[in-house]
């Protein structure tokens, strides 16, 4: 009888994590709005106490529990830390906006906890219906928390059109899945793995099965020809659900392209590194060349993510350790260059304005030589300029491509990343040349501005010592994917 009850250490932090988020809905309940300061504190108690229980606990070989569809490993620990330190530092850089704009409320933070509890099912999933349902878990909470601004014709639209395109997307990937159940008659990530391997199942169905998958899981990343949403999404959302949609969700994807591609369906790699490509070279081309058009700031940083997506495939099209581990350091480097993107529209944001075009950046140096740096480091990281980490997060990617032989592949993403470069100095161009068009002073809770200013920092403390970094996510990426 003991033997039939799952051991449930391995997810042992979500369950604190889904039992805390319980506690702050219901004490949010008992809260008026003068007293919405502690759901914050609660919220950012409980994204903390999930990280004190991953890094407690004991390192080891991968445990897979729940009938081997939930695996606790090293990849999936370090980058579940990273998500839940990027929620933290989200829930700092919004709370004033948020405020400002009666979206300080408690579904704002439930919702955003529950999309994190997704992520991290994500990121753990080993079989096809886990994935699922941790990408779904995470897909509602971002669809509410797109249109909680309710008053908002703009937000309504951006959720619409989301929610509509997700949905067509999850029902590729569901139909993908159920191919390659057909083809292989399992849906753990192991037993396609082996069936794949065997070379007795109907390679046609996979293969079918296969360019479903790839469709759907390319819509969650945001890549061409599935990006249609990432302009309209990040324009339309509250700056605040922008900063979550471009950050943390996709340290969660690129998690969930590795774990599927790099161990489920390893077998078809000469496969999926064909489609892999294409969607590589799309990406970086449209991103590019599309971003240097664009007025808006959030559009422009939502090209701008597409081509970051281009970058990302690069690595896991490798379909080696060392390309996943670049994979895995170029997406947690991204998250940390678009925290400091979007912080710095937050930052300058104030209630009745919003920072969104190129034209709000004007003369920043003057009216901020401080936070005009810190946009400096963000957008020359973003350029991949050294000393950046973005430097150094494009040169592993690209170092992983050369190493598979794709060298057409290093060249292109190299000539697209000069077109590229164009964009990001634009807006260093307009903070350091221009005259400012707003001279209201420049607003933000003491919090935000000392982790703005530390994220600034960390972007070029990484930039000189990337190593630590790159060593840990090549350490977790070895121990894990063997």
């Amino acid at each position: 009888m003991m033997n039939a009850i799952p051991n449930i250490a391995p997810a042992l932090p979500e369950i604190i994590l889904l039992a805390l988020v319980s506690v702050v809905l219901v004490v949010d309940l008992f809260l008026d709005e003068a007293q919405r300061d502690l759901t914050y504190f609660l919220s950012q108690a409980t994204v903390l106490l999930t990280v004190l229980a991953l890094v407690s606990m004991p390192h080891s070989a991968p445990v897979y529990t729940f009938s081997n569809m939930f695996v606790d490993d090293t990849l999936g620990r370090t980058l579940k830390v990273l998500v839940l330190l990027t929620v933290s530092i989200i829930f700092a850089y919004t709370r004033a906006y948020s405020a400002q704009r009666e979206m300080y409320k408690g579904e704002y933070f439930s919702l955003m906890l529950f999309a994190t509890l997704g992520m991290m099912v994500l990121i753990s999933a080993n079989h096809f219906l886990t994935l699922y349902l941790g990408l779904e878990l995470l897909a509602l909470g971002q669809y509410a928390l797109v249109a909680l601004q309710r008053d908002s014709a703009r937000s309504t639209e951006a959720a619409m059109k989301y929610f509509v395109l997700g949905a067509l997307a999850s029902g590729l990937l569901l139909y993908g899945m159920s191919m390659m159940y057909g083809a292989t008659g399992a849906l753990g990530l192991q037993q396609v793995a082996t069936a794949l391997s065997t070379g007795t199942v109907d390679h046609q169905v996979a293969t079918i099965g296969l360019v479903f998958i790839v469709a759907g899981l390319a819509f969650k990343l945001g890549v061409v020809p599935f990006h249609m949403w990432i302009p309209d999404v990040y324009e339309g959302a509250p700056t605040s659900m922008t900063l979550f949609i471009g950050t943390a969700p996709k340290i969660a994807g690129v998690a969930f392209f590795i774990r599927l591609l790099g161990e489920g369906l390893a077998p078809l790699a000469s496969d999926w590194q064909q489609m892999l490509i294409v969607l590589a070279v799309l990406s970086l081309a449209l991103g590019n060349i599309t971003a240097i058009a664009q007025t808006n700031i959030k559009r422009m940083l939502a090209y701008s993510t597409i081509s970051h997506m281009g970058f990302v495939l690069l690595g896991i099209l490798a379909a080696s350790q060392q390309g996943y581990a670049a994979a895995s350091f170029y997406i947690a480097t991204y998250s940390l260059m678009g925290l400091g993107a979007f912080g710095m529209i937050l930052l300058l944001s104030r209630a009745g304005f919003e920072a969104e075009t190129i034209d709000d950046f004007k003369g920043l140096s003057k009216r901020s030589p401080w936070f005009a740096f810190v946009m400096l480091m963000v957008m020359i990281s973003m350029a991949g300029i050294p000393p950046s980490v973005g430097f150094f997060a494009k040169l592993s990617v690209l170092r992983a491509a050369l190493s598979a032989g794709y060298i057409w592949l290093v060249v292109f993403a190299v000539l697209l990343s000069l077109v590229g470069a164009f964009y990001y100095l634009r807006i260093v161009k307009v903070m350091y040349m221009d005259e400012p068009e707003d001279t209201h002073p420049i607003e933000g809770e003491f919090d935000m501005r000392v982790l703005l200013s530390l994220n600034g920092i960390a972007i070029l403390a990484l930039g000189v010592f990337p190593q630590p970094l790159l060593a840990l996510l090549n350490h977790a990426v070895v121990q894990s994917l063997r």
